[in-house]
């Protein structure tokens, strides 16, 4: 790869993304770059690394003949592939790019406005087809946004009013930005993650070094493009690799998942990521006989699985209903990773089967970890994911009082090296607390002055691999005890057949001067008519009960969508709580009949 690399460092150094676009283009004119499935399953538009490089050519040089160089823009697109000439576009010509999710209702469109206003955007730029759609839904979108609205989908000197292609565009240097990646903003307004060129291509190498991307490769995604894992996984790390890549909305996998299976097969993928609930949606499909025939899986040789933690029994779900289809276990690797490192900390390497850690519950809901056996009752797995590579390193830190931890002691993920982001966009007392962290020594002194990412999630280190608990905030202390929503929320959707994966949010509210536990449930008609509100509520308060000695004091039902999540689908615990609160919330049991 070093050598495919040679020609994109603009200044003898780091290669940029645009550089290497430039050279595929060059050497590769004629293969495939990127595919977009229309419904998941239709390959009629694609895109050779020639066409693409030229389509981002066109585009940075009117961004930079507009003035917009050093300035930043609104990236707004539906799924499909001017998301990605436009974004290596922006790129190209010094755009700070900030994708965001299209939006359906008012209150998306208020966050997009928070983030233009975060962001400093000048502009907001999409194509026709969604801005028509949008002005339906909401009126005049220039008046909405206060923004200057382009359409990239037209050539550019073809459009009315607008300025042609200019001049050359000065190359982008290794630290100039990339990307402003926006957190999910649950707790308040949402903060742009400064992704430069070099913390791109740091954190595909690795990746790349972690699970090689050979020349006969193939990625197939779903993941939303504005979001951080399908950003790396679906373009940067095609584009790395110089490999091609079949993409689809996350709407054709939501609808029906065995369409992202289906397309591994039919295309010989050797990579694709998704979160665990992705995995344990199809392992729920292949139970009730909806998965279909899906093909032979056996080209499949990186099945990266993200999550804050990963789940040991989706891992094993999975791999166990599509073994017949040549999945095999080796080939699932769990990960974690966040917006603030770029993506990726650290992976179970490809060919050796996942592992976990069976804990006491007991003494987890001490802060402890104590490894017994499988079978002893009480018992709970915790995934290992995986090892850094490169450069990169993990401490676990007591948060109290930044003194590191030893190995199989729970503490704050700190993570150092060339992939953690330069900042938070014009945001330095955010970006002081989180990305400027030192450790202290075992006498509260100053540690070597390194710098640490502080991530804000719980782990610990066993034999060397990273295991993660789960966040820091998120954790629900009752009566002196720890307690990982995460497994509250598992239990509560298995209490029930209906429930789907992902379909719960457990979180602790204060009343009257005490923490009560509040359980969040969606349920669709069916599993109501099937079991009735009542009946559902016992069953989640009788499971949660049963396996964490915890009494849920309030368990909502709510409708299918209602709880708050993250554009790749992570459920939002704060801001589920937030509208709990504000009774934003309704539950199944006050709607009329037949609603």
């Amino acid at each position: 790869m070093a050598t495919v690399l040679d020609g994109v460092r603009p200044d003898g150094g780091t290669p940029t993304l645009t550089g290497l676009l430039r050279l595929r283009g060059e050497r590769q004119p004629d293969d495939t770059a990127y595919v977009f499935l229309h419904n998941g399953e239709d390959p009629r538009e694609s895109l050779t690394y020639g066409e693409l490089a030229g389509a981002v050519d066109v585009r940075a040089r009117w961004f930079a003949a507009r003035g917009m160089s050093g300035q930043s823009a609104v990236l707004m697109y539906p799924p499909g592939l001017e998301f990605i000439a436009t974004l290596l576009g922006c790129m190209g010509s010094g755009v700070a790019a900030a994708p965001v999710q299209t939006p359906r209702h008012l209150k998306d469109v208020e966050r997009i406005r928070r983030i233009a206003r975060d962001s400093g955007a000048t502009a907001v730029l999409t194509e026709t087809s969604l801005r028509s759609e949008l002005e339906d839904l909401f009126g005049d979108l220039e008046d909405l946004l206060g923004l200057t609205v382009l359409d990239t989908a037209e050539p550019p000197a073809a459009q009315s009013g607008v300025p042609g292609p200019g001049g050359p565009v000065p190359a982008p240097g290794p630290d100039d930005v990339a990307l402003l990646q926006y957190t999910s903003g649950s707790t308040g307004d949402p903060k742009g993650v400064v992704v430069t060129h070099a913390n791109f291509l740091a954190n595909v190498a690795e990746t790349d070094a972690l699970w090689p991307c050979a020349p006969d490769g193939t990625v197939v995604s779903w993941l939303p493009h504005f979001h951080d894992m399908g950003m790396l996984f679906g373009v940067v790390m095609p584009l790395w690799a110089g490999i091609p890549s079949y993409l689809m909305a996350p709407a054709a996998f939501i609808r029906r998942p065995a369409r992202w299976l289906e397309a591994i097969a039919r295309f010989r993928a050797t990579h694709s990521a998704a979160p665990s609930f992705a995995y344990e949606m199809c392992a729920r499909a292949a139970a009730e006989g909806k998965a279909g025939a899906v093909g032979d899986l056996s080209s499949w040789r990186v099945a990266a699985n993200g999550a804050e933690p990963v789940r040991w029994r989706a891992i094993r779900d999975f791999t166990e209903a599509f073994a017949p289809h040549g999945f095999r276990p080796e080939a699932m690797c769990p990960g974690y990773g966040l917006a603030e490192n770029t993506l990726k900390v650290t992976g179970s390497g490809q060919d050796r089967e996942p592992t976990a850690v069976w804990l006491s519950s007991a003494a987890l809901g001490e802060g402890r970890v104590e490894i017994v056996d499988a079978r002893t009752p009480g018992a709970v797995p915790v995934t290992s994911s995986g090892r850094t590579v490169a450069g990169t390193e993990v401490r676990i830190v007591d948060p109290g009082t930044s003194r590191g931890c030893p190995p199989d002691v729970i503490g704050e993920i700190w993570v150092s090296g060339p992939c953690v982001a330069a900042e938070y966009w014009g945001r330095p007392e955010a970006s002081a607390e989180t990305f400027g962290a030192r450790m202290r020594d075992a006498d509260g002194r100053p540690g070597d002055g390194r710098t640490y990412l502080r991530t804000g999630d719980l782990g610990f280190l066993h034999a060397g691999e990273l295991h993660v608990a789960g966040r820091f905030k998120d954790l629900i202390i009752h009566q002196g005890r720890n307690y990982y929503p995460q497994d509250i929320e598992l239990s509560a959707e298995r209490s029930a057949d209906g429930l789907h994966p992902n379909c719960a949010v457990a979180f602790a509210v204060d009343r009257d001067g005490k923490e009560r536990l509040v359980v969040v449930v969606e349920a669709d008609g069916r599993t109501v008519r099937a079991h009735g509100t009542k009946s559902l509520r016992e069953r989640v308060v009788r499971a949660v009960h049963d396996h964490h000695r915890l009494t849920a004091d309030t368990v909502l039902l709510v409708r299918r969508g209602a709880i708050p999540k993250t554009s790749s689908g992570k459920v939002q615990r704060r801001a589920c709580r937030t509208l709990y609160e504000e009774g934003e919330l309704t539950d199944l049991a006050a709607l009329p009949a037949g609603r």
